[in-house]
């Protein structure tokens, strides 16, 4: 018999309303793996709050719809009353006043938070080194990285310490760490899930999304957190309820491979496993085209533009008056703000922080930040073309897998070009899912679907079907 902690959510839901478990069973079989943390995935546990809840539930005469299954939650997303740091110094001991409105939806559904996981310093990296904390590990190799800036959450659920968890994805932190972990994330719409009470890193970009084991899984958390939310104007009304995918082939469906995103610094390994996967599409009965996106090549360098003049507005906030630690010491307000931020921040966000205020800077304002918008007006329009003739679009998820650590920590344009597949898309606030679709040297491989704007129940059915064909075994070796 499946132990508990292996299951799927959606199994563990359908248990739960057949009264084959109990809430209380099941929180207590997902804290003992998340208490045992070697791989560093928690920044906080909220034991005594999660068994209340779940024996709460468990005394309903009906259950809500998840029925009590456990969840972890990115540190990134404000919890009332539950520590959240953003993995920085600088909140270090924040407890917020309000739950974001994700996990608050998710909650009311019967969802139940077990802890809040490690992430990049207010979520800039790519391997979660960046957190002022701890580092984590990667579960296939403790010696990797998990990817970021969501990698607590992606370790979590590939080691079986939650069976799915929230994440948010600005450049591609849900995508990419999900590609290295060997699981599913899924970065919806921009717009599709409010903002409210995720702290911000780039406002134009960032959007909450799911971390899971399955592509049902990943619907299943996605069709309770969709919908407009008026505490967030950037949300919109869902056209439709976001249904659990079925779809077993692709008859019908025109996919686009990406030639940009499969040449040069792809790994050999990456590009075989995507390949093979390209060739499943073909087996499923969809048909398969090259495409190209010719502004993507200049991805990377507009979003290290455009998200750090975003961050650089946002995180003028934190300033010791409101949030965290604070200088009481400092001889004036000056060398208040200087000291509390310098000691708060980490190096990765000082330096993002500075070349955002110079981006943005008089003088400066046209020739970087108002010229970075303009290439992505053109990034976008490089998808409405491959979308006009294409369904969705296929690429790898990383250029690599899983990288040592300290591997790229002191070269920031190579730690940043592990984003280089995922940045268009954000850059288009596009749907995208990542699935595993291989292994490269023992390590795990991510295949990025991409669809247009509210394509999701689509781009689950895509995904689902390739699921089922590539058959993937999502269980790092010694860890269940």
């Amino acid at each position: 018999m499946t132990a508990l902690h292996e299951r799927t959510a959606r199994d563990l839901v359908r248990a739960l309303h057949a009264g084959e478990v109990g809430a209380a069973e099941l929180v207590d079989a997902h804290l003992a793996r998340a208490e045992d943390d070697r791989w560093g995935s928690f920044l906080a546990i909220d034991a005594e709050r999660a068994r209340a809840r779940a024996a709460e539930i468990d005394a309903m005469p009906e259950r809500p719809p998840l029925g009590g299954v456990p969840i972890a939650i990115k540190d990134a997303l404000s919890t009332r009353d539950l520590t959240t740091t953003a993995g920085s110094r600088i909140l270090e001991g924040f407890r917020p006043l309000y739950t974001a409105t994700c996990v608050e939806r998710l909650e009311r559904a019967g969802a139940i938070v077990i802890g809040k996981t490690n992430m990049d310093e207010f979520a800039m990296g790519s391997s979660t080194e960046n957190s002022a904390f701890q580092p984590t590990r990667n579960p296939w190799d403790p010696g990797r990285v998990p990817g970021g800036s969501s990698g607590g959450s992606a370790a979590a659920v590939a080691a079986f310490q939650a069976p799915w968890a929230l994440g948010s994805d600005t450049g591609g932190s849900i995508r990419q760490p999900a590609a290295l972990c060997g699981i599913v994330g899924m970065k919806p719409t921009y717009g599709a899930v409010s903002r409210y009470g995720l702290i911000a890193f780039a406002s134009s970009l960032d959007q909450v999304g799911p971390f899971t084991r399955t592509v049902g899984d990943a619907a299943l958390l996605l069709s309770h957190i969709v919908g407009r939310d008026e505490r967030d104007s950037t949300s919109l009304d869902w056209p439709e309820p976001v249904a659990v995918p079925s779809a077993e082939d692709l008859r019908g469906l025109t996919f686009g491979v990406v030639g940009e995103l499969m040449g040069e610094g792809v790994e050999p390994g990456v590009r075989a496993a995507v390949e093979a996967a390209v060739a499943r599409v073909e087996e499923l009965g969809g048909s398969v085209r090259e495409v190209s996106l010719p502004s993507s090549a200049y991805g990377v360098s507009t979003y290290y533009l455009i998200a750090p003049a975003e961050c650089s507005a946002n995180l003028a906030r934190f300033d010791g008056i409101r949030y965290g630690p604070r200088h009481e010491d400092a001889a004036d307000l000056l060398e208040h703000y200087e000291r509390t931020r310098g000691d708060g921040f980490g190096p990765e966000v000082k330096r993002r922080v500075m070349l955002g205020t110079f981006a943005l800077a008089s003088g400066y304002y046209d020739a970087y930040y108002l010229r970075a918008q303009k290439v992505r007006t053109l990034i976008r329009r490089d998808f409405d073309a491959a979308f006009a003739e294409t369904d969705f679009l296929l690429s790898p998820t990383s250029p690599t897998v899983a990288f040592r650590f300290g591997e790229r920590i002191e070269d920031p344009l190579s730690m940043y070009l592990s984003d280089v597949c995922t940045i268009p898309v954000s850059l288009a606030g596009l749907p995208a899912i990542s699935i595993p679709c291989g292994l490269s040297e023992g390590l795990p491989v991510g295949l990025q679907i991409a669809g247009p704007a509210f394509s999701e129940n689509r781009l689950l059915d895509v995904a689902h079907a390739l699921e089922g064909a590539l058959a993937f075994a999502p269980a790092p070796p010694g860890v269940a």
